[in-house]
């Protein structure tokens, strides 16, 4: 007789069971390590000054440190996406969290400016392959159920790097000098990589999931994404162009000093929260004209701080407008680029991520030049001009962009309760999500 205690053989080819994913505790972890990741990107915006002061350079030579992060990270996300189809995951993740708290402690010990920049490209590189593999783990990690909620879990990490992390950081800048900064994003850096090793199961890389290059050539010819990349291109200008030179206009036009600004940009921060989920729904149904109404507003911000910025109650008001603004642009890009390509979502988001970082870079590299040979006011009046040609273009060109439900950031899988969009905020992936 058969041994009916013996359990069936597997058919041939038949995959084994996946592994039961991490649950809540992994989706927190991730996000712990997204903040982490986002708000060391951004800190130097908010530390400009007193890192130009200790190495004797100017505001427009500091901003490199926005630079070079971003065009490493525009080259590390299709380089890594590619290369690491057959990685696992959780050991991806956790070895880039290991080169990330090694860049902050360089950061923070840099002995001449060239340390640092050198620590800024190993962020850049991190920033590249964390957004390329991380940004789809969510339906990995919960039920199909839970998928909508724990990706807006993550991504909420973004805009909470503007509103918390850049603010603590230049208290603690103020307080205890901007190494200590760096010093606890290192700390912060290693208590998110206890965390993935905790709650992480490993994550095999899954069949058909992965991006090869042929697939991104493809989507580069569609003129969806080409358009999309345009208006993204003159969106990020305008504004980290502008916005990454902020300090120096708040303490040489506005004249408030560190503790004022630390305020500022928490208020900023915190209207880009409001800012995305207003746009939310609103990318949902037509990311193109949702679009152009962040790039209308985020211009009047920008040509209007010169003019009401000279006094802190003016700067504020002004602030608040230009975070509702951009807090709503990375939402309204990502939906743009996953309804231009619904049948390749993964790609889609690495040429956001691709693009956003690549354009962060050159609008810190344009600002720094103008703020050298004219001053934080002329930089914000051409941000606020590129601004308007943005809106128009997005105008123009994103009419007939609509996404599919399924394919909208967040949006919930078949049979799933809703949820609200992602939120992307300031720096990506930014994701990843760019930033």
């Amino acid at each position: 007789m058969p041994d009916t205690a013996r359990p069936a053989a597997r058919p041939p080819g038949d995959a084994p069971p996946r592994p039961r994913a991490g649950g809540w505790p992994a989706v927190v972890a991730v996000t712990t390590g997204v903040f982490s990741l986002v708000t060391t990107e951004i800190l130097p915006i908010g530390l400009l000054t007193p890192i130009g002061a200790s190495f004797r350079i100017s505001d427009g030579t500091a901003g490199l440190m926005m630079t070079l992060p971003g065009l490493v990270a525009a080259v590390a996300a299709p380089a890594v996406t590619v290369a690491t189809r057959r990685a696992d995951r959780r050991t991806m993740l956790c070895a880039l969290l290991v080169l990330l708290a090694l860049a902050d402690l360089l950061n923070a010990f840099a002995p001449a400016y060239w340390a640092l920049l050198t620590a800024r490209v190993a962020l850049g590189l991190v920033i590249g392959a964390f957004w390329s593999i991380g940004s789809g783990l969510a339906p990995r990690l919960v039920p199909q159920a839970r998928r909508a909620r724990a990706n807006t879990v993550i991504f909420s990490a973004v805009p909470l790097g503007s509103v918390l992390g850049v603010p603590a950081g230049v208290l603690l800048g103020s307080v205890a000098g901007w190494r200590a900064a760096f010093v606890a994003m290192a700390a912060l850096t290693v208590l998110a990589l206890a965390a993935l090793l905790v709650s992480l199961p490993p994550l095999p890389p899954q069949a058909g999931a992965g991006t090869g290059a042929g697939t991104l050539r493809g989507l580069l010819g569609g003129r969806g994404t080409r358009t999309g990349l345009a208006v993204t291109f003159l969106v990020v200008l305008a504004h980290f162009g502008s916005y990454t030179y902020v300090t120096p206009f708040l303490a040489d036009v506005t004249r408030v000093g560190p503790g004022q600004v630390t305020a500022l940009l928490l208020a900023f921060g915190a209207a880009g929260l409001l800012g995305n989920v207003l746009a939310g729904d609103r990318a949902a149904r037509a990311p193109g004209p949702a679009l152009a109404a962040a790039a209308a507003l985020l211009a009047a911000a920008t040509l209007l701080l010169p003019l009401l910025g000279t006094s802190g109650p003016g700067a504020a008001a002004v602030l608040v407008l230009w975070g509702v603004a951009y807090g709503a642009v990375p939402v309204c890009s990502l939906t743009w680029f996953l309804a231009a390509a619904p049948h390749a979502p993964e790609a889609a988001g690495v040429v956001f991520t691709s693009s956003f970082q690549a354009t962060i870079s050159i609008g810190s590299l344009a600002g720094g030049a103008v703020v050298d040979h004219a001053s934080p006011t002329a930089v914000m009046l051409l941000g606020g001009a590129t601004a308007l040609v943005a809106a128009a273009a997005a105008r123009a060109l994103g009419g007939r962009i609509r996404p599919r439900p399924e394919d909208r950031p967040g949006g919930a899988s078949p049979g799933a309760p809703s949820a609200p969009a992602p939120a992307l905020g300031a720096a990506l992936p930014e994701h990843p999500a760019t930033r």
